[in-house]
């Protein structure tokens, strides 16, 4: 691939996660403002219908076991994690869009803890959208790492001797 593309595609990715940051950052605050009997109940009434028609229905059936497990202390672990992890992503792609030099490996080291948290989630769940979701990231850090080496060649260029 040559330089250009590798480039857009980084770029892309990058606002990807971007939007996935935000994304998650009014998850977080929904959580945190909203008690957890108004999301158990909107659970049930979104599931409710789908149930009485196919009891087996397994997204429905998720839904409802997840909601019957959710707590006061399971809200505040998805709020302050969404959060969390949100704001460090926005504040990443902010630095990594704006070529900031420090974003590019922390970045990386970043991407990689969330890796090994959702690799480690993975083995308890089973989850596919964690293995979607770290392939997706995994392909991140591939066009970071591509585009540091690029930002530092051209520092190290304009660099006098």
């Amino acid at each position: 691939m040559k330089d250009e593309q590798v480039h857009r595609a980084f770029r892309l990715s990058v606002l990807l996660k971007g939007a996935h940051a935000l994304i998650e950052c009014i998850g977080g605050l929904a959580l945190a403002l909203i008690s957890t009997q108004t999301v158990i109940g909107l659970v049930r009434a979104v599931t409710q219908e789908e149930l009485v028609e196919d009891p087996h229905d397994f997204l429905a059936g998720h839904l409802q076991a997840w909601a019957q497990g959710y707590s006061l202390q399971s809200k505040h672990f998805y709020a302050f994690y969404l959060l969390s992890h949100g704001l460090v992503k926005v504040l990443l792609v902010i630095g990594l869009l704006r070529g900031k030099a420090w974003s590019y490996p922390a970045s990386l080291v970043v991407l990689g803890l969330f890796i090994l948290y959702q690799l480690y989630r993975y083995s308890y769940t089973g989850s596919v959208g964690l293995l979607v979701l770290t392939a997706f990231d995994v392909v991140v850090m591939g066009l970071i790492w591509w585009e540091y080496r690029l930002v530092r060649h051209k520092l190290d260029v304009a660099r006098p001797p």
